[in-house]
Order: C-alpha cells, then sequence, then structure tokens
C-alpha cells in the first residue's frame, strides 16, 4: 500500500468573514465589507444592514477560509502544524494561531470594556464556556487607518480630581477621602458610576451640559461636546457616557497612529476605520454603551480593571522602522506581548520592499492599492482587500507600479 502525502501551499489566499454589530458602519460606508466583497464573491453588501468587522483569523466565530477551496484556515492549520506554525508557536503559542486581526468600521461607540487577563478568562470559561468561549486573555492593538475617536485608558488623576469637586459630583467620592487620591479611588468611583440610578445619570449629565467650560478645567472642555453625540446614540441613562467622559482619556488618531489596550484595560472605540490585532481570544466584559441586558456585573468589572495607561500618551503604541524590512518602507508596531507583531508596508508607485522570514506565521491585508507579492518562487497578484497566509521561514517581496499599503501580523 502507497501512502502519497501532499505538501500543503506555504503562501496562500484567504477570505475574511464579516459580522453585523449594530455599531457598525451600514452597507457600502462600511470598509470592512467593501474590503470582505473584495475578495469574496459570495458576499452581496446590502444598503440597509449594518457591518462592523471583518475577521481573518482561524477563530471560529467568524474564520478565514482559503480562497480557492472554501477550508476553513483553522482545518488547515492543523493539519501541517509543523510547516505552517512553526516550533516558536508549537512550543510558546499553544500550536494553534496565535493572533486574531481584524478591520473594524465604527459608526458609534463600542461597548464600555475590558477583556479579561489569562487568571481569569480561565475562570470565566470555566464557569460559563458559553459566553467566555476559551480561557485566553485579550491585549490588543488598533491602528487607525482614518480618523479613530476612541476612549482608552485614565485620565491623569490631576485632571479627574477637580471634577469631582463639582458640587453634583460629589456624591461619588468615597467617603473619608483625603486630597490624596489612589487608584483605589478610581475604581470605587467607577463602580459608582456605573451602579448609578439611572435618574442620576441623566441629571448628572445634564448637570456638566450646563457648567461652563472653564470650572471643568482645560484638560476637560470637550466634554459638553460629546454628552448629545453619546447620548443619542445609546440614550441619557447609559453610565458608560458618565465613565468615559469623567475618568477616561478621549483620544483622535490620524491614519498610522496606533494604541495599545493592555488585558484588563479599559476602553470604548467611538468612531473610525482601524486595523485591530489582539491575542486569540474573544472574551470581553461590558458595562456601558450596550444594552442593559448586555452588561456584565458592575463589581467584576470593576475589580477586574487595571490602571497601567494613566495618560493619553501612555496608551500610543508609536510605529518603528522594521528590521524585517529591506528597502526601509516597512515600519511594525512591536507590543509588549509575545503573541505578534503588526508590520505596515507604505509603497508609492513603482516601490518595492522585500521582508525577512519570521518565526511563525504572518497574516496580512492588503488596505489599499495594488500590487505584487513574490513569495516561494510564485508571483501573487495583490488588490486592496487580498488577504494572504505566510508561513514561518518565507521571504516575501511587494512591488506595486501604483502604490500599496499592507498590514501585516507576524510572529
Amino acid at each position: 500500500m502507497t501512502v502519497t502525502t501532499t505538501t500543503p501551499d506555504r503562501v496562500f489566499q484567504l477570505t475574511g468573514s464579516c459580522n453585523n454589530y449594530p455599531w457598525g458602519k451600514k452597507g457600502k460606508d462600511s470598509l470592512a465589507a467593501q474590503l470582505c466583497a473584495k475578495t469574496d464573491k459570495s458576499f452581496q453588501i446590502k444598503d440597509d444592514e449594518f457591518y462592523s468587522e471583518m475577521w481573518f483569523g482561524d477563530y471560529p466565530d467568524f474564520p478565514a477560509k482559503k480562497f480557492d477551496t472554501g477550508e476553513p484556515l483553522k482545518e488547515i492549520l492543523e493539519k501541517n502544524k509543523e510547516t505552517l506554525l512553526g516550533k516558536k508557536v508549537i512550543e510558546n503559542l499553544d500550536g494553534q494561531l496565535p493572533y486574531l486581526p481584524k478591520i473594524l468600521s465604527i459608526a458609534k461607540a463600542l461597548p464600555l470594556q475590558i477583556h479579561p487577563n489569562k487568571e481569569l478568562a480561565t475562570k470565566l470559561h470555566k464557569k460559563d464556556p458559553e459566553n467566555f468561549t476559551d480561557p485566553n486573555h485579550k491585549p490588543e492593538i488598533a491602528v487607525a487607518l482614518s480618523k479613530f475617536e476612541v476612549f482608552a485608558g485614565w485620565k491623569p488623576l490631576s485632571h479627574i480630581m477637580p471634577l469631582f469637586q463639582l458640587s453634583f459630583l460629589r456624591q461619588f467620592v468615597p467617603a473619608g477621602t483625603t486630597d490624596t487620591w489612589t487608584d483605589a479611588t478610581l475604581r470605587e468611583i467607577t463602580r459608582s458610576l456605573l451602579k448609578a440610578e439611572e435618574g442620576t445619570v441623566q441629571y448628572i449629565a445634564q448637570s456638566l451640559l450646563k457648567t461652563p467650560k472653564e470650572d471643568l478645567g482645560p484638560k476637560n472642555d470637550y466634554i459638553p461636546d460629546l454628552i448629545p453625540r453619546l447620548q443619542h446614540q445609546y440614550g441619557p441613562k447609559d453610565p458608560g457616557t458618565l465613565v468615559a467622559l469623567l475618568c477616561m482619556n478621549f483620544m483622535v488618531l490620524q491614519p498610522g497612529d496606533s494604541i495599545y489596550i493592555p488585558a484588563d484595560g479599559i476602553h470604548a472605540y467611538l468612531s473610525g476605520d482601524i486595523v485591530e490585532c489582539m491575542a486569540r481570544s474573544n472574551n470581553v466584559l461590558n458595562a456601558g454603551f450596550c444594552p442593559p441586558a448586555d452588561r456584565n456585573s458592575y463589581d467584576l468589572f470593576a475589580e477586574t480593571l487595571t490602571f497601567e495607561g494613566h495618560t493619553a500618551a501612555d496608551m500610543l503604541l508609536p510605529s518603528k522602522k522594521s528590521e524585517k524590512s529591506k528597502e526601509g518602507r516597512t515600519v511594525v508596531y512591536k507590543p509588549p506581548m509575545s503573541e505578534f507583531d503588526m508590520l505596515k508596508a507604505d509603497l508609492g508607485a513603482g516601490e518595492s520592499d522585500e521582508i525577512a522570514p519570521s518565526d511563525g506565521p504572518g497574516v496580512l491585508i492588503v488596505t489599499s492599492g495594488e500590487g505584487t507579492m513574490l513569495a516561494e518562487g510564485k508571483t501573487f497578484d495583490l488588490k486592496e482587500g487580498s488577504i494572504f497566509f505566510v508561513a514561518p521561514g518565507t521571504t516575501v517581496v511587494w512591488k506595486t507600479d501604483k502604490g500599496m499599503q499592507i498590514h501585516m501580523a507576524v510572529v
């Protein structure tokens, strides 16, 4: 009996999967939908449908599939771990694609949320596997493709304290608090804001609208401008509005800017198109900017909070020149985690770049333009929306006549 084995392709094209959360952009306004439709010919954009995210990893909720066969990426990887994942991933990163890349198109605020750390995620997964579908943590980065508005991390305590000297906010300051606040003070204030009666939430918002901007402090003068917008999106009773505006950094990023959200880091994306990449997980705790039925325990949320980021600058993840780039036209975003880095190549007309091999798998998406990729002795056409898997140890060369931008998650 003769057993034949086939060598798997080391570089192959993928299609992504779109989802329809109501915070997404509608119809053709959604970049996620536009990019998804460019490679998945069965995907038809409906003008009245929300399209929030395109996923292109192997996570089962919205899996990527091999372009020419429709086979789920996860099944391909499981059959060819040594070739397609490599020793580093097999030995150190659970033997599966360790990251989950996405395109997000955001029309209104995502839930005010945190992603639990590994210890808590393991407990929640064991207790409630239906809602916490894996035992992993989920630190993440977001790279702006357009103007990107986001609440991320905590304001400096020195910017928060003056707000809570206002008469209508003093009720949330824990009894016995001195003039010296700590992160423990902020944890209890956040808990109290989230647990406030709906009428109190409305009263506080109205009081903020009536307060002269100079009384809010120079770093908080944007608060009255955002209240009507957030209330229009989620109603006047949602406590997420108070936590986000009073306690969190409000940031406006431009294309190419990036932020890093650590495990247990509080955040809420507000608007824009982004490339997002995270450790391989879909666990989340929500506390606002969503219907009450979708919110988790406020006490669990408050106890899980961490306080690593205490300025807007703390949340930024600047790009650096990538050592993998031969021509110097590719930068890297290196979050402080082991699961992935993110490369971004910006090639002008007639330009190229060669990217050195990685120890683990790569997944790339063409976010604009068109060109070609040379890899494994083959030439692949690249168009806007093209998604490719690249095996460990593979050199790639990108070329373009008209200009092209590529984002690539690598281990």
